[in-house]
């Protein structure tokens, strides 16, 4: 989701690099490819696919596997959270969320800047799920880092809940998300099920 939309509902704020992680149902995921580990562990930010490119616009189409619990605990995965975030600030890029087929990787990890938390830090979440979509909606401007120059109002709830694991117990932790932040989530993970904003509008 591009940043743009953001300064406009909001206005700036400080971003802090916060590391969240999370997953559902990671016991069967399937392990890495070698294809995968090249992407994560490549130098500088992350090439983020568009529409505009026929096998980009593919992938962003592509329902998301899980990561494998024992993955979430690795060093690839902290570099992976990293460089997510490097790339979702980017100057060129200026998000607040950005979510796995963007970079290339179809698994459930998107990475959301919190403007419901102090200091708005931008956190991680592998294996994501919102769990829970409130009938009490809002309505307002969205835009995507993989759809450029598009924009539109989309209707999303405004109280959710997601579930994910929290990396260091391998527990399943839930959180209740409002108002723009709970809008960024709902954005992202459609993203982990192959669904863009442009089919909400």
């Amino acid at each position: 989701m591009k940043a743009g939309i953001r300064n406009f509902i909001f206005g700036g704020g400080l971003v802090a690099a916060v590391l969240a992680a999370c997953g559902c149902t990671a016991d069967n995921a399937p392990r890495l490819t070698g294809e995968e580990k090249d992407i994560i562990d490549a130098e500088g930010i992350m090439r983020v696919l568009t529409v505009d490119d026929r096998e980009d616009s593919l992938l962003l189409r592509s329902e998301c596997a899980d990561f494998p619990l024992k993955a979430l605990r690795s060093e690839r995965f902290g570099r992976l959270a990293d460089r997510m975030i490097a790339t979702v600030t980017d100057s060129t890029q200026d998000g607040v969320g950005i979510a796995g087929p963007q970079v290339g990787l179809k698994r459930r990890v998107v990475a959301v800047q919190r403007f419901d938390k102090a200091g708005e830090p931008f956190e991680v979440y592998p294996n994501i799920r919102v769990e829970y979509l409130s009938e009490e909606k809002q309505t307002g401007p969205e835009g995507c880092l993989s759809i450029p120059g598009i924009y539109g109002d989309v209707e999303r709830s405004q109280t959710i809940v997601i579930s994910y694991v929290d990396i260091r117990t391998l527990e399943t932790v839930r959180d209740t998300v409002n108002g723009f932040t709970a809008v960024i989530f709902q954005h992202e993970t459609d993203h982990l099920d192959g669904i863009l904003f442009t089919d909400r509008m």
